[in-house]
């Protein structure tokens, strides 16, 4: 098999792992796309001229070639899509009518959609022949019963659902986990992935049957810059003070850790040290704690929690008193490693673990599969 190309575009920005044989074997990115942009791949850094993703993409693959690795030795391409809509649920290849179901998501995904769309066509030009496969962070939580996807909205607004996100890092969770604790999947599992974007799922069996975010990103737990669950009625007030364009940009991008405590970052907030930067914390904690136990009640118990994001990785002492949190579920942590990756106590009721994301991988192995199964049926 040849080697396998991972690309995930956003905003101003392009981020690439190539992997060979399920391995990763180098990454990098193109950042600041259409400013001062650099390039990063492997041992390579320079400032480029990148005006656009198509330009973005170019010089990505000519630095790829630069360091032995040129486009006809590459099998494949795989792209993180943020959102599938209802139809877009399970990993794909990239054709004509996959392409307009993407684009027909982007009022979903606005800030994201047009990025990923944008990276699939750049990459289509300057690489015609390459398979493009696709996979979509809403595709996991499709599982989700109606009536946790269903806003009680009148006849009309069945698009206005909630979908979820994250996805495709809960399922690369669900991959793992069961080599990082030497067991089967537990039945029911608390998952957390947290980090600048933050969210909570609940796994029954395997499967998504509910998550805190919803429509959009925005939902659910306190972010990074993002204000989490929010009253409707009070983003209409918003709207009527700022106008849509001034509550969109005070939501997604000025609330959160970043407007409570004047920073989006964890560890600045922890350094800080100020009542406000204590505050977000405690802000963040409630907020994760108090939607857990929706998440334990959709799976009716909890077997295992599992941490996984930047913050879920790496926060010793944030994680810790989440699972004092969780003592009245029956997690037990006295004694145990708290760096982990086992975070349970002997003897404790419910597991913790610490899985670490590995995105890109997930989406290499899902582009694997289609290729392998397309094969197979050859």
């Amino acid at each position: 098999m040849g080697d396998l190309l991972v690309v995930n575009a956003g905003s101003s920005s392009i981020k690439l792992v190539l992997f060979r044989d399920g391995a990763p074997m180098l990454s990098g990115a193109v950042t600041e796309i259409g400013g001062a942009a650099e390039l990063a791949l492997g041992p390579l850094r320079r400032s480029v001229q990148a005006a656009d993703h198509l330009g973005a993409i170019a010089l990505c693959l000519a630095a790829l070639e630069e360091l032995g690795h040129p486009v006809s030795g590459l099998q494949a391409a795989a792209h993180r899509v943020v959102h599938g809509g209802r139809r877009l649920v399970a990993p794909c290849r990239v054709t004509p009518g996959i392409e307009a179901e993407i684009a027909a998501c982007i009022p979903l995904a606005p800030l994201h959609n047009p990025h990923n769309l944008a990276a699939i066509r750049a990459l289509r030009a300057v690489a015609p022949d390459l398979p493009q496969f696709a996979s979509f962070d809403t595709a996991f939580h499709a599982s989700n019963p109606e009536e946790a996807l269903r806003y009680a909205l009148p006849p009309g607004h069945e698009e206005i659902r909630r979908y979820g996100f994250h996805g495709i890092s809960y399922a690369g969770l669900v991959e793992q986990l069961p080599a990082i604790s030497g067991a089967p999947l537990p039945e029911r599992i608390l998952a957390l992935h947290l980090g600048n974007g933050a969210s909570l799922c609940a796994i029954r069996g395997g499967q998504s049957v509910a998550t805190t975010m919803g429509y959009s990103p925005l939902d659910g737990l306190t972010m990074g810059t993002r204000s989490g669950s929010i009253d409707g009625n009070a983003v209409l007030r918003l709207a009527e003070l700022h106008g849509i364009d001034g509550a969109a940009r005070i939501l997604n991008r000025e609330s959160g850790l970043l407007g409570l405590g004047g920073a989006s970052d964890m560890r600045a907030l922890q350094a800080a040290a100020t009542e406000a930067a204590e505050f977000a914390i405690r802000h963040f904690r409630y907020w994760v704690l108090r939607h857990a136990g929706s998440m334990i009640a959709a799976m009716q118990g909890i077997d295992a929690v599992a941490f996984t994001g930047g913050i879920g990785e790496n926060d010793i002492q944030l994680r810790r008193q989440i699972l004092d949190g969780l003592h009245w579920a029956g997690v037990e942590v006295e004694g145990a490693d708290p760096a982990g990756p086992r975070l349970h106590a002997e003897g404790s009721r419910v597991a913790a673990w610490i899985v670490p994301a590995r995105e890109e991988a997930r989406i290499a192995a899902e582009a694997r599969q289609i290729l392998t199964e397309a094969t197979r049926t050859a």
